[in-house]
């Protein structure tokens, strides 16, 4: 396998679905003490989301809880309670490029703007004939890590003993 040209620095997000997002309320925010940040509506990607945040900095995690505006609509952000997780990439349209020759199924859509402002795209959770290659059941984003994102892992990994 050749070099890959690009890296996964870290988790960025996770995304937990229900049919109410008000019920996800009482863990996450009360108990846990997540603030909610943001909020994002999509009819494209029928879904309405609190956007919570933990932790701080290059190295804060989102924790989007959504529920679908039409729980009869695709896609169902409900249906599977882990929607998905989000990785930082520091060159998306590298890594999109490099895993496509390699078999990776990407969901319908391209690399768009996201609820929070950055680049994302999906890896697909079922490969096909054409992409074999999938999430195996799990939605992945991968999203454009802003250079401060990107200097922060950096420097933590240099830092690192094992670096």
């Amino acid at each position: 396998m050749s070099e890959r040209p690009f890296r996964v620095l870290g988790v960025q997000q996770i995304a937990i679905g229900g049919l109410d997002k008000r019920r996800l309320h009482p863990l996450w925010v009360e108990m846990f003490g997540l603030e909610v940040a943001g909020t994002y509506k999509s009819d494209r990607e029928n879904v309405d989301e609190d956007i919570c945040a933990l932790g701080t900095g290059p190295f804060k995690v989102e924790v989007d809880l959504m529920q679908p505006l039409d729980a009869e609509k695709k896609p169902a952000v409900h249906a599977t309670p882990l929607n998905h997780v989000g990785l930082w990439v520091d060159d998306l349209r590298q890594a999109v490029e490099w895993l496509q020759a390699r078999g990776v199924r990407f969901a319908p859509g391209g690399i768009r703007r996201g609820a929070s402002g950055f680049d994302i795209c999906f890896i697909h959770p079922k490969g096909s004939e054409e992409a074999p290659v999938s999430g195996e059941g799990v939605l992945i984003e991968l999203v454009q890590a802003p250079p401060e994102v990107v200097r922060a892992f950096t420097a933590l990994a240099q830092s690192s003993p094992t670096a």
